[in-house]
């Protein structure tokens, strides 16, 4: 989920106006949530690397993909 969506989830859900809260906080927490996801899903590919010890496999390979993707944002 990229940054663009979070914030068009939170328009569209109508809360936007009523907290009343500035776009540049909202950019802010939707960068928050987007690093977050990517963090989790990050993890959940190194654990499932680490279960597949002495087997070829991608997770490390996709849950460095997914860390170098989030050093660039």
């Amino acid at each position: 989920m990229t940054q663009d969506e979070i914030i068009e989830m939170w328009k569209n859900s109508g809360d936007l106006e009523i907290l009343g809260m500035p776009y540049s906080k909202i950019e802010a927490f939707a960068k928050l949530i987007a690093e977050k996801e990517r963090d989790a899903c990050a993890s959940i590919c190194d654990e499932l690397h680490k279960a597949r010890v002495g087997k070829d496999n991608y997770f490390a390979f996709a849950a460095n993909a997914i860390r170098e993707l989030r050093a660039k944002q």
